[in-house]
């Protein structure tokens, strides 16, 4: 199927990418890697490095992409302005969009000549009656989908994701096997341009300085203590926090403008439903119609059943039950009723 296909493989030097280069230049494809280079440090000259090694051994070649400018302007602005506005952001499903599937395969396909974009991303791509659809990966604790949520249709055309029917552990075994040099590579930071042992918390100190300002309670509305800095703190977050009290208290928001923290109990964080922003929906039944689904409000939970009502690029979202830690900002992913299939997302902008 790929005999004298040209490949370019989104490589990072880490066992997912490396496998895919491998898996399609066994395949008879003409693969090679290209890599974006998003800022000047270290770590980035790193990855820049460690593909380069990875490639070398293959015999195929590799191409570096300075996209340091578009990173800044596009990510990490995009960071930090979530975070000064009492937004809590989510860089990675920003940089798919408009990094890798922006800058990235564009000059893969149209500067290099490259018949497909491959990536490492779990996920499986099929392409069916009404257009590409991104079914969950076989390695569940691997999928992705949630951060491809916001990709289009012309996004997911040429685009190939091969790790959707393997696991980690197989992909591992196989840069084993054949002796790649990112066998020992370890697994990507949660935010790239924060490398450890840095924190979100230094990082957004450096950036945004400290502000004093009130912990005010969401139940009595009395001031419960002194903060440095809303931007500090995001919804449902317990650590750090530094209050007393009877029972654990959770951030419920922000207000950016008064620079207060509101606190409160657990049960303060439930919310039945909300609104979503710059709606992203792959396939076109699902515009301006409404329909059951499943819904993700975060990375790391798990989606819950709600009605979904797509209105032009909003969408009102109603959970059967009320959902827990809704955060303004935060990338909002929706599934099919059964949950086998991404329709979609966007950005929550608010509870309603």
């Amino acid at each position: 199927m790929f005999s004298n296909k040209k490949i370019a493989v989104a490589m990072s030097g880490g066992v997912d990418s490396s496998y895919v280069a491998m898996f399609y230049k066994e395949a008879g494809a003409e693969v090679f890697g290209i890599t974006g280079l998003m800022t000047s440090d270290e770590a980035s000259l790193e990855v820049v490095k460690n593909s380069k090694a990875v490639c070398d051994f293959l015999g195929i070649g590799h191409y570096v992409v300075d996209l340091s400018d578009s990173f800044e302007k596009e990510v990490i602005d995009y960071f930090k302005n979530s975070y000064q506005q009492g937004l809590t952001p989510n860089p990675c499903v920003v940089c798919n969009r408009k990094i890798k599937w922006g800058k990235l395969k564009d000059f893969a396909m149209n500067s290099l000549g490259a018949d497909f974009f491959a990536t490492g991303h779990y996920a499986k791509l099929q392409k069916e009656a009404d257009g590409y659809k991104l079914y969950h990966a076989k390695d569940e604790k691997k999928d992705q989908l949630y951060v491809l949520c916001c990709l289009t249709q012309e996004d997911l055309d040429r685009t190939l994701f091969p790790m959707g029917d393997i696991d980690k552990n197989t992909a591992k075994q196989a840069c084993l096997e054949k002796n790649l040099p990112c066998k020992n590579s370890k697994e990507s930071q949660d935010i790239c341009f924060i490398p450890r042992p840095d924190t979100t918390k230094k990082f957004l100190i450096r950036a945004l300085g400290e502000k004093e300002g009130d912990f005010v309670d969401i139940n009595t509305k009395k001031i419960r203590g002194k903060h440095s800095g809303f931007y500090l703190y995001t919804t449902g977050q317990r650590k750090g926090i530094g209050l007393s009290n009877p029972e654990p208290l959770y951030v419920t928001g922000t207000d950016a403008c008064r620079n207060i923290v509101y606190v409160g109990l657990k049960n303060n964080l439930y919310t039945a439903s909300l609104e979503i922003c710059d709606v992203n929906i792959q396939q076109e039944r699902y515009k301006n119609s409404e329909f059951r689904a499943m819904v993700k409000v975060r990375y790391n939970t798990t989606p819950k059943p709600a009605r979904v009502i797509t209105t032009g690029n909003t969408a009102k979202i109603f959970f059967d039950e009320p959902e827990s830690s809704i955060t303004p900002g935060q990338a909002c992913a929706i599934y099919d009723e059964k949950n086998t299939f991404l329709i979609g997302g966007g950005w929550i902008c608010k509870k309603i």
